[in-house]
């Protein structure tokens, strides 16, 4: 039996103060008040982040393999991430299918913060791609459904266009347990609006590479907007949303459906200034990544960035933004045991200061 007491505690719902977490196997056994010194700090519950295509130097579409998803989630781990879904955007399905075998090895081997995949693409719009490789998008297949059909990759997401994919072929994914998200799509409301219909729960990057809400034509934003069961990601880097528009998220989404996430590219954690990105190059300008013609590339956001971001910018409470960095997606997900501090809840804990700033990180009770 491990103890742990700290000063404060947020079990994801309330705090407390002085008390010591026991944890065996993994898991917290009780919460009780502590006997003797504390170490001083917020316990919060560890944070997932359901997009993270790099980290550390290493980029999953370039490296689909078991030492990129190591690298990638000890640069994570150091902001929060307890949690990840390491991300493969459109590609060759040679590489959809390495990435796939390296995350059965991961899951199989329970390497530490690897929860699944999440596929971002290649099924997507051409005049929303953003950085997606045009060659590379095309219709689904009986290729790309084997990869999403298997059963040994722990937790699968993918984001759909859907003027591209069908409602039928929404039920057929989901059928094979498959998480849908809308995105990088251009349309129109009645499409997006059937999508969610037939089973797709999520939108990637709200705002991002999507048919935009207008006073006639309400969109993919204005759908995801207006739908209160749906999930919504948001990266909150101050590159990828004005404040405004973040706002209006907050303000229009039930509490529970705002998802924090980072887009994170492989710079992240590193001094890394460009990197390349298919045949072309990314370059960092401070905390915004661009390719070649100004295009946003993803970010080198990290989660505690983004809880921060909430709470000082945003006037987010500090309770709802440690939910939208936790609870939140793994409700989305399905984790049970993640998201709380509690009995019987995994122990992936961050230890924070007073400003929001990572100290330590625990993933199934380890320190990382």
């Amino acid at each position: 039996m491990q103890q742990l007491s700290v000063s404060r505690l947020f079990d994801g719902s309330k705090w407390f103060d002085n008390v010591s977490v026991s944890i065996a196997d993994g898991h917290i056994q009780a919460i009780t008040p502590a006997q003797g010194a504390v170490i001083p700090g917020r316990l919060v519950p560890g944070f997932i982040d359901i997009q993270v295509n790099g980290g550390g130097g290493a980029l999953f579409n370039s490296s689909p393999d078991r030492q990129a998803l190591r690298t990638m989630f000890q640069a994570h781990s150091r902001f929060g991430t307890c949690g990840m879904l390491p991300t493969v955007i459109t590609d060759r399905i040679e590489v959809m299918q390495q990435a796939a075998d390296a995350i059965a090895d991961a899951i199989a081997e329970q390497e530490p913060g690897i929860l699944g995949v999440h596929f971002e693409g290649p099924h997507l719009s051409i005049p929303k791609k953003g950085v997606h490789p045009a060659p590379h998008i095309r219709q689904l297949t009986a290729a790309e459904l084997a990869v999403y059909g298997r059963n040994d990759l722990g937790i699968k997401l993918l984001t759909v266009a859907p003027e591209n994919v069908s409602p039928a072929q929404i039920r057929q994914l989901i059928a094979l347990n498959v998480i849908v998200c809308l995105g990088h799509s251009n349309a129109d409301a009645m499409t997006v609006q059937a999508a969610l219909d037939a089973g797709a729960t999520g939108f990637t990057h709200l705002y991002n590479a999507m048919s935009p809400l207008t006073s006639r034509e309400p969109g993919m934003v204005g759908v995801a907007l207006a739908d209160p069961h749906s999930w919504c990601g948001v990266i909150f880097d101050g590159y990828h949303m004005h404040p405004l528009a973040a706002k209006v998220a907050l303000a229009a989404k039930p509490k529970g459906k705002l998802l924090l996430v980072t887009d994170a590219m492989s710079p992240v954690g590193t001094a890394a200034t460009e990197f390349d990105l298919f045949d072309g190059k990314v370059i960092r300008h401070g905390n915004k990544l661009t390719d070649a013609e100004g295009r946003l590339a993803g970010s080198v956001l990290d989660m505690a960035g983004a809880v921060r971001y909430a709470i000082e910018t945003l006037d987010v409470a500090p309770d709802e933004a440690l939910r939208m960095a936790s609870l939140y997606p793994a409700q989305f997900l399905h984790c049970s045991q993640s998201g709380r501090l509690a009995p019987g809840y995994r122990a992936d804990m961050v230890l924070l200061d007073d400003n929001w700033q990572v100290q330590k990180n625990w993933v199934g009770g380890q320190q990382q």
